[in-house]
């Protein structure tokens, strides 16, 4: 448990060499969404493997208030601080997790060795355009889940609306470093599987981030929806072992 500005976040460490590889689970999912990837990333790497729960899931305390990254983020340096880690990262980031990783990066990016992007946020994607049509679309899932505002992935969902426009925007300018390679996996189907408008924007911008720098990589994960991690475990694997195998 990593004390940080007065509450404490859940950090599960597999020890291994010098290498570290953080897996950063998506929203209202915590540590337990790689049970199946990080033994087996551990195993075939021998690299030092962290899982954590964000404020609010799992084992970690609650934050009351809005969702912040700026908050996220210090929590996961925080717990990296205390961890011993400094350098050599390759941090794999699902969905929201990618705005935590955008300002990670960006902030620190000799803490990284690589990224690997799991259909993950990214700031192409957050237009003064599309930002409304988001807002738009999440609201009736945001007015079911103020039914039950105690549930972690409801709380962590209604705390995530909140000053969603103005946080997109800013991360909308947050520029990737060129130093820091990356690899984006991006689902068949996107989040947006009944929207073929907001899909086709979300290969768009996975697409403009790739060809943005000649050490970024586009993988496709075909016949998939969102939530890669859970239904290609395999894919995941080889597309973060072959990204790690590329730097060490």
């Amino acid at each position: 448990m990593v004390d940080n500005g007065g509450h404490r976040v859940a950090f599960y460490v597999a020890r291994g060499n010098g290498s570290t590889i953080v897996l950063d689970s998506g929203g209202g999912e915590y540590s337990s969404q790689w049970k199946d990837i990080a033994p087996e990333l551990h195993a075939a790497t021998g690299a030092t493997v962290i899982t954590y729960d964000r404020a609010g899931l799992g084992k970690s305390d609650v934050v009351p208030g809005p969702w912040k990254v700026e908050s996220a983020v210090s929590d996961l340096k925080a717990g990296l601080q205390q961890l011993g880690v400094t350098h050599d990262v390759t941090l794999v980031a699902h969905s929201q997790a990618g705005e935590i990783a955008g300002y990670l990066t960006k902030d620190d990016p000799k803490l990284l060795s690589g990224a690997v992007l799991i259909d993950a946020n990214l700031p192409q994607f957050f237009t003064d355009e599309e930002i409304p049509r988001l807002v738009a679309a999440s609201q009736p899932d945001v007015d079911a889940a103020k039914k039950d505002p105690e549930k972690p992935a409801n709380r962590q969902l209604i705390s995530t609306a909140e000053g969603f426009a103005a946080a997109h925007q800013a991360f909308h300018k947050v520029a990737w470093p060129d130093s820091v390679p990356a690899t984006v996996l991006v689902s068949d189907k996107t989040p947006f599987a009944g929207s073929p408008e907001d899909a086709q924007r979300w290969r768009d911008a996975a697409a403009t981030f790739v060809k943005d720098a000649p050490n970024r990589t586009l993988v496709t994960a075909k016949g998939t929806s969102h939530e890669v991690p859970t239904e290609r475990p395999d894919l995941v694997l080889k597309v973060i072992e072959d990204a790690f195998a590329a730097h060490h």
